[in-house]
């Protein structure tokens, strides 16, 4: 998105440049960029100033890490998102500075699940706005990381999900998705893991 680069580049501008002038400029382009990001999605304009007010030095894209556990070859586990209106997710969230991958895809499936899980490979990393999500500020990185289920119980409300359930592919694709957070081209994607263990990484 056009909007996210502009806004990446005046905060590049802001920390390295050291002319007022210039500092200005930088100021007013992400002014501006924050304007039509908020005139292009459902965000509101407050939570894009508050997020971006608190963005120092080079941007980087932020990391969205999803646990992917299957049951057998057929099923795959999704929860209740409460955050969108109970749709249909992987279970995940943000990356946690201080945890590796790995160890965010494990905690973020206990959190969501109840489920204690081993994450043993990652499947996919993909450009957010190279699949069908809809328009969001920040720049995403999106991990797909399977995982294999060890212990635990699972849940069916938790903190962030108010539902948890397994899910045939047919199933997954006529589920209502929170597809801010996963497509139904993704979950086609994950299920060609199980059918293909040895397929290689998935990288946009």
């Amino acid at each position: 998105m056009l909007t996210q680069r502009l806004q990446a580049l005046a905060q590049a501008g802001l920390a390295y440049s050291t002319n007022a002038f210039d500092l200005e400029r930088y100021e007013e382009i992400r002014g501006l960029s924050v304007r039509l990001l908020g005139e292009i999605t459902d965000e509101p304009y407050e939570k894009i100033v508050q997020v971006f007010a608190s963005e120092t030095g080079y941007q980087t894209p932020k990391v969205d890490i999803r646990a992917v556990i299957f049951r057998g070859d057929s099923e795959i586990l999704m929860v209740r998102e409460t955050n969108d209106g109970g749709r249909w997710t992987l279970p995940g969230g943000w990356a946690d500075v201080g945890y590796t991958p790995f160890e965010t895809a494990e905690k973020e499936a206990l959190e969501e699940t109840g489920l204690i899980v081993k994450a043993v490979r990652l499947l996919a990393l993909l450009d957010k706005r190279k699949h069908e999500h809809p328009a969001q500020p920040w720049y995403i990185y999106k991990a797909f990381i399977r995982c294999e289920m060890v212990g635990g119980e699972l849940l069916q409300e938790t903190a962030e999900t108010g539902g948890a359930r397994w899910f045939t592919l047919a199933e997954a694709l006529g589920a209502e998705l929170s597809v801010d957070r996963v497509t139904a081209s993704q979950l086609e994607l994950m299920f060609r893991f199980v059918e293909d263990p040895g397929m290689a990484v998935v990288c946009d």
